[in-house]
């Protein structure tokens, strides 16, 4: 093996190894696997995407259990696949299209749709080469794309059947309206962000001129198309203006005042504009009073023909301007205040989006919401953690018609057409409405121009791409699948759906189980995003960046240069020297350590820079095992081909701990508790295997004669087969230097494999656990440490030889002081040790407990008193002084309330450690006291 860890040297090496040989692919010629089947969908990413931290931590997760349950045994599918991400991906192709002065008008629809297949050829697979990078173990050969044939047509089958069952129909009802892009969005494509705003108060005189209400309203010029205006029926303010109707400034219609539950009496002036056209709420209450509907916008957000003449063909926010300036002169606008507002921008443009009036089609969804809710509360579907499960039935018992059509060209195109009278046809295709209607050629027929909502496709990935409608024995054999793993974010859009969608044409659930992660944050707890400029590419950890790359890459784009400054200057403190390469490894076993069940991830550099030294430790343990075993006889076939193999404490007590470690791995990744499993392995590897059970090792081989070969045979055998069973239960989160070194570990256990990720996963074997050895080792650890902690307290050099006496010690006490004094000795670096009989002076010494028996290290010729004393004093001032300010910080309630919160955690943990610490140098000097 290499002195030094590379991990660029091994992972596209193995990465490749792995796909050309298959090893991802499950078996499909043994029909008897089906019983023991395991298959995770990737939640498809978008053709147009890259990696991003989210994206890694979901995928560790999934490799990981999919890794997990491969080396178990299960027939095991990870199923890979991209979306078409309709809005995204057009965006990306008009952009270029655009560049050349042209637009997708200019161009025609079929040539557009040419122009995004071949951009998809040639630019649409970043981010399945990405996943590479990260070790996903999918099945590649299977891979699908939403738009491909098989899945377009499971699409048109889907919505033709829904049709048929009068599911599906179309209707004019209120969408968000993107006024750029000319098309309706789904809520998941609305950034709804806070931003700086008015509230206009105008006055609405009433009819009968015997008054007059006050309004205020965030957007006047939704006035225009006001139907109402309404009170709470028990607010006596109002209660004799109710039935009577308002003169709707600027305009010559009359309005009715109206009484409704939902208007609070509390806010504003307790009087509401109603605008059922352009208002979700609004809209809702219109449809419970009978109000007209009066929609004042085109497509493009301008005033239409519907609205006062003066207005027509202005821009919303060019009308505003001009409302305000003429209520104004009117005298009806009362006043204007500053006020913060959430404002819906599309995801896309960038514009803010409009609730729009205007026809789409629909699913009609109760009747599929129903099963959907029966199942989870059946338990055939559990959610882990199961809280989600609350957050899920309120979504879907408030469930509304789906709005399942978009206004943009691709996607797939919705399978109905017209006839010149309106009559609609829906079927697979053309030819089939005019067989199934009898119309012959010379009746026109012309396609409904829209497409379906990206999600409609992803409503049915568990099972289309598993070759449904078709019954395919990979249906048959892997639905329904096991587990899905998902953000909380889409439990509505895309998790919902797909159980909906799957009960409807399957009759089964489409996964047992739904596992909810949370999200990666930065370091302070933020949201990682392009406009903080926090946002960390999961590559750029994985093979490193140069600073200078890292801030042009965090500002490019940025509009506002003071922005841009403010993010270059937090850049450069945070990554003084870049981003250094990490390895693939290191970044899968950082989140996999903090994958909390549904718990949000905070990234700290510290932490992967803290597990990359954890790979350097495995690979430093591997080369010490290796020198130390290559060419020697490791007892290959255990005791039963070696009877005089002998096993000394140290051999017992690992093996031991690695059966009650593989069975805490195995029972946390079952119940998805990553962070339990890898914090396991973490620790049997650092503290046990490398820290104790390599350094006693070195005893046992250094002696190097005839006597002795039993005892070195037997642990060679353990330090080989330790560490094959350690890289086989670490494989799942670090496959890339597991499987480098198992290649050379593998042979000395007489295993003769050609890869890791295909061999058994380690199970424990209870008989292999020795009670009385893990005892023993507790005790020996225990009085080592013991030793170390009085010489750290009293700042006595590592290598100086001490005496330590023995007090009140039980015969299980001698007995092992007997077995291992010479490990002792070489552990703590002790002169003697010594038993104290009653009529023994006991000299003033420093004292440490190993249960009832108590160790004491003589103090005399070994610190001086005075200087400690000195020390101690010193660094207890210094602590007291920084405690002081620290608790002067915090009492400030100027600090407390507008600092962030990171930071004012981060106080406070500083105070609770630094008053531990002042409390642990207070005991020190005292002990001095009595020496």
């Amino acid at each position: 093996m290499e002195k030094i860890y590379n991990p660029h040297s091994i992972e596209q090496r193995w990465y490749e190894t792995w796909e050309s040989n298959n090893y991802f692919s499950p078996d499909l010629t043994d029909s008897s696997k089906k019983n023991n089947s395991y298959c995770i969908m990737i939640p498809p990413p978008n053709v147009t995407g890259s990696l991003h931290m989210g994206h890694a931590f979901q995928d560790t997760i999934m490799d990981t259990l999919t890794r997990f349950h491969r080396m178990k045994g299960d027939n095991t599918l990870w199923q890979p696949g991209t979306d078409h991400a309709g809005i995204a991906t057009q965006m990306v192709v008009e952009r270029l299209i655009n560049a050349e002065g042209k637009t997708r008008h200019d161009v025609g629809r079929d040539a557009f749709i040419e122009k995004i297949w071949d951009w998809k050829k040639e630019s649409g697979n970043t981010i399945t080469k990405q996943l590479r990078r990260m070790g996903a173990s999918l099945d590649w050969p299977r891979e699908r794309f939403t738009m491909d044939d098989g899945l377009s047509e499971a699409v048109k089958e889907v919505f033709v059947q829904l049709y048929e069952e009068d599911l599906i129909y179309r209707g004019k009802r209120l969408v968000n309206w993107d006024p750029v892009l000319h098309t309706a969005v789904s809520d998941l494509e609305v950034l709804s962000e806070e931003e700086n705003g008015h509230f206009w108060h105008m006055r609405y005189p009433l009819s009968d001129g015997s008054g007059s209400l006050i309004v205020a309203t965030t957007r006047p010029e939704t006035m225009l198309g006001d139907s109402a205006v309404a009170v709470h029926p028990d607010d006596e303010r109002f209660q004799s203006m109710i039935g009577k109707t308002i003169k709707l400034p600027l305009s010559d219609r009359e309005i009715p005042i109206i009484a409704d539950d939902y208007v609070d009496p509390e806010f504003g002036t307790g009087c509401v504009k109603i605008t059922p056209a352009h208002d979700f709420n609004d809209y809702e209450m219109g449809k419970r009073h009978d109000l007209p509907i009066i929609n004042i916008f085109t497509v493009d957000a301008a005033i239409n023909e519907n609205a006062p003449e003066k207005y027509r063909g202005m821009d919303r926010y060019v009308a505003r301007k001009s409302i305000i300036k003429d209520l104004d002169e009117a005298d009806l606008l009362v006043k204007i205040e500053d006020h913060r507002l959430m404002v819906p921008r599309g995801d896309r443009s960038g514009a803010v989006i409009e609730p729009y009036l205007t026809d789409q089609w629909y699913v009609k969804i109760a009747p599929l919401a129903e099963p959907a809710i029966k199942a989870v509360e059946d338990g055939d579907i559990k959610f882990v953690p199961d809280n989600w499960k609350n957050t899920y039935y309120e979504w879907m018992n408030n469930i509304e018609d789906w709005c399942i059509s978009r206004q943009i060209w691709w996607g797939h195109r919705i399978p109905a057409w017209y006839d010149d009278a309106g009559n609609v046809y829906v079927g697979h295709d053309e030819q089939a409405v005019r067989i199934k209607h009898k119309l012959n050629d010379d009746i026109q027929l012309r396609q409904d121009d829209d497409v379906l909502d990206t999600w409609f496709s992803s409503a049915l990935w568990p099972f289309s791409t598993l070759g449904w409608p078709e019954k395919t024995q990979e249906l048959d054999t892997f639905y329904p699948t096991n587990v899905l793993v998902t953000g909380f974010d889409i439990i509505f859009f895309w998790v919902a759906r797909m159980i909906m969608m799957g009960l409807k044409f399957t009759g089964e659930v489409p996964f047992k189980e739904v596992y909810v992660h949370g999200l990666v944050r930065d370091s302070h707890g933020q949201k990682m995003s392009k406009s903080k400029g926090n946002v960390l590419d999961p590559i750029d950890l994985i093979d490193g960046i140069e600073l200078e790359t890292l801030v042009a890459k965090r500002t490019k784009g940025m509009m506002q240069p003071q922005m841009a400054k403010k993010i270059e200057k937090a850049t450069r403190k945070e990554f003084k020297d870049g981003i250094p390469s990490f390895g693939t490894d290191a970044l899968r076993f950082t989140f996999a350590i903090q994958a909390t069940t549904g718990r949000d991830i905070k990234f700290d550099m510290g932490r992967i820079e803290g597990y990359r030294n954890f790979c350097n430790k495995l690979w430093n343990a591997s080369r010490y095992v290796l020198m130390n075993t290559e060419g020697h006889d490791c007892g290959i076939g255990g005791l039963e081909k070696h009877k005089n193999m002998s096993f000394s404490l140290a051999d017992k007590w690992i093996t031991s701990r690695l059966q009650e470690t593989q069975k805490q791995v195995i029972d946390s990744l079952n119940t998805y508790r990553l962070d339990l499993a890898a914090q396991a392995i973490y620790e049997f590897t650092w503290n046990e295997y490398c820290d104790w059970y390599l350094e006693l090792s070195k005893s046992v081989l250094s002696i190097d004669n005839e006597s002795n070969r039993d005892a070195q045979q037997g642990t060679r055998y353990t330090l080989v087969s330790v560490l094959e069973n350690l890289l086989r239960l670490t494989h799942p989160i670090m496959p890339y230097i597991t499987e480098e070194i198992w290649q050379r570990v593998a042979p000395l256990a007489g295993i003769s494999k050609d890869t890791i990720m295909l061999e058994p996963y380690p199970q424990p074997d209870a008989d292999k656990v020795n009670q009385a050895a893990l005892d023993e080792m507790n005790w020996l650890q225990q009085f080592v440490l013991g030793v170390r902690q009085i010489r750290s307290g009293y700042d006595i050099k590592p290598g100086k030889p001490l005496i330590v006496l023995l007090q009140n010690g039980s015969a299980i006490d001698k007995e092992r002081l007997l077995n291992n004094e010479l490990m002792l000795k070489k552990l703590a670096r002790l002169e003697t040790i010594k038993w104290l009989e009653e009529s023994d002076d006991v000299p003033e010494s420093s004292t440490a407990l190993v249960g009832e028996m108590q160790l004491l290290i003589p103090m005399a010729g070994l610190i001086d008193v005075d200087a400690e004393r000195e020390r101690l004093n010193k660094e207890i001032t210094n602590n007291q002084k920084f405690i002081k300010g620290l608790e002067g910080k915090l009492s400030n309630e100027n600090f407390v309330s507008r600092a962030p919160e990171n930071v004012v955690a981060l106080e406070r943990q500083k105070l609770s450690d630094a008053q531990g610490k002042l409390k642990s140098l207070t005991e020190q000097l005292e002990k001095l006291k009595s020496l």
